[in-house]
């Protein structure tokens, strides 16, 4: 008689426990906060598992998909009615009834820098030939094999509440980003103008991040997000105190409260460095 063996499902190893790390006396508002170094060790962290909405800093995945795929950065993309926001009708200056077209390129510096949602929804719908759902796949595929597993992307825009994170699968993604030398390049640009339109009528568009713009950052990488149920958000790669450094603050109340909690834990990170507390 022969006797079958019942293989077991392999169990994945648990991933590190990333100890909360808060100090009250900072005041920070965030809900998820994680700064960590690049051998990976957390210098804050408070609910860092917590999966949460992550709003805009979808467009991060959406650069990195766009580039993987190797399309033309030079060839025109046109905005078109199916680009318009139905869920949330957030505001856009490409206008679609002016057949707004620009280089790939320029459109993804619009979404990136200035998270313009029909540029967004534009580079998901023209860079497979299956359109948004192809996308989204891809998305997905490149979330998993970046080992972000409480990841999940359900459109490019973010606009979407069903693109959800945590703040440590986002070090994994915007370390994954900062390895792309034109996200760097636009994320950390303070502002630019384009011509989308054909009597050369100029669109001026500004970071969203206004810490691009401050002489005492030094950032490498930076992405805003924002809806209602995400709260505030904000990711970045920053030098600080002479060390690379991955930010994520998730769910902070304010507009300005992510800034205001970054610039806190700048001035204790370099008042740790110089010696000055403890």
């Amino acid at each position: 008689m022969t006797t079958t063996v019942a293989m077991a499902t392999p169990v994945p190893e648990p991933r590190p426990l990333i100890p909360e790390i808060v100090l009250p006396r900072l005041g920070l508002s965030s809900a998820s906060i994680l700064v960590i170094d690049e051998a990976g060790h957390p210098i804050y962290a408070k609910r860092t598992r917590d999966q949460r909405p992550i709003a805009s800093i979808t467009k991060l995945m959406t650069a990195m998909v766009v580039l993987d795929a190797a399309v033309s950065l030079d060839e025109p993309v046109t905005i078109l009615e199916e680009d318009r926001d139905q869920m949330r009708h957030s505001r856009s200056r490409l206008r679609i009834d002016r057949a707004a077209t620009l280089q790939r390129r320029q459109v993804l510096a619009v979404a990136l820098m200035s998270s313009d949602n029909r540029a967004a929804s534009a580079l998901g719908r023209t860079t497979f030939p299956g359109g948004k759902p192809a996308f989204v796949d891809a998305m997905n595929r490149k979330a998993a094999a970046l080992g972000m597993t409480e990841s999940r992307f359900a459109d490019p825009t973010g606009l979407d509440g069903n693109n959800i994170s945590t703040a440590e699968d986002l070090v994994k993604m915007a370390r994954a980003a900062s390895s792309y030398a034109l996200i760097r390049e636009i994320t950390t640009t303070g502002e630019m103008e384009v011509q989308p339109y054909g009597d050369g009528g100029t669109l001026h568009y500004r970071n969203t991040n206004p810490l691009v713009r401050n002489p005492d950052w030094h950032l490498e990488l930076s992405k805003t997000g924002f809806v209602n149920e995400a709260g505030h958000c904000l990711v970045m790669r920053a030098v600080i105190g002479g060390r690379l450094l991955s930010i994520v603050l998730l769910d902070s109340p304010g507009k300005r409260s992510p800034v205001g909690d970054s610039t806190r834990l700048r001035k204790w990170l370099e008042s740790q460095r110089s010696g000055l507390s403890g």
